[in-house]
């Protein structure tokens, strides 16, 4: 944990916040900290700054927040990613929490198994922490928004002209394309398939909404790989 994550509600008229959960634990475990240590701090979706350990102990810590500067700037882009499987999801979240994406759509594709749609990892609380656990990671306090959409055809026609007008738009798929470009300055729509890739039918969709087909090379990668990857090279 490189940030103290707290939400404004648990905020007094001073600024001073008792934690209880599993910051506190960290702390304990990790750092024991005493009166007048400090540490970075945040609000989610407002300022950085830092926090001083007004008291602590084995049942709690108390801290007042100093805030200072503005997070760290999100990245221009808006990502499409075909819903991977759960324990990979998971992964990917935090990742992209961590990057600075702040525009996640997980789509329904042809590749992507049903079952994937109940795992409890695409529970409202359960992302929520995923993207927490990221955003501490970056000492990043902006919270990314994260969309569902179980029809892929309905969401390329209806949705996607809307959300990708004045992008760039790429979808990385393996096959005989022009490379990924490299450090773009421009707003970027990006769309990344399962490990098997987009099936024909879908990159057609896309390509017709104005995408344009791009690859990393001849390996195919893990998806928290191949966002990463992607992700580095554009920006």
């Amino acid at each position: 944990m490189n940030l103290l994550l707290l939400d404004a509600s648990e905020l007094n008229i001073h600024y001073e916040a008792c934690l209880t959960d599993r910051r506190h634990q960290h702390l304990k475990s990790i750092h024991k900290p005493v009166a007048g240590d400090h540490f970075k701090a945040g609000i989610i979706n407002g300022q950085v700054g830092s926090a001083v350990i007004l008291e602590h102990t084995s049942d709690f810590t108390r801290i007042q927040l100093t805030l200072e500067t503005s997070p760290p700037a999100a990245l221009p882009v808006t990502l499409l990613l075909a819903l991977p499987r759960p324990r990979m999801l998971a992964r990917s979240l935090e990742h992209l929490s961590t990057l600075g994406v702040k525009d996640i759509h997980l789509l329904h594709t042809a590749r992507v198994e049903k079952s994937y749609w109940q795992s409890p990892e695409l529970q409202a609380g359960k992302i929520h922490q995923h993207l927490l656990l990221g955003l501490e990671q970056a000492r990043d306090t902006l919270l990314p928004q994260v969309s569902l959409h179980q029809r892929f055809k309905p969401f390329v026609e209806d949705r996607l002209p809307e959300l990708s007008a004045a992008s760039r738009k790429l979808v990385a798929h393996p096959g005989n394309y022009p490379e990924c470009p490299r450090g773009l300055q421009e707003r970027v729509t990006l769309a990344i398939g399962p490990e098997g890739g987009f099936v024909d039918y879908e990159i057609d969709k896309l390509v017709a909404g104005g995408f344009q087909p791009v690859q990393l090379g001849e390996r195919i990668l893990r998806v928290e790989t191949a966002v990463t990857a992607l992700l580095a090279r554009l920006f």
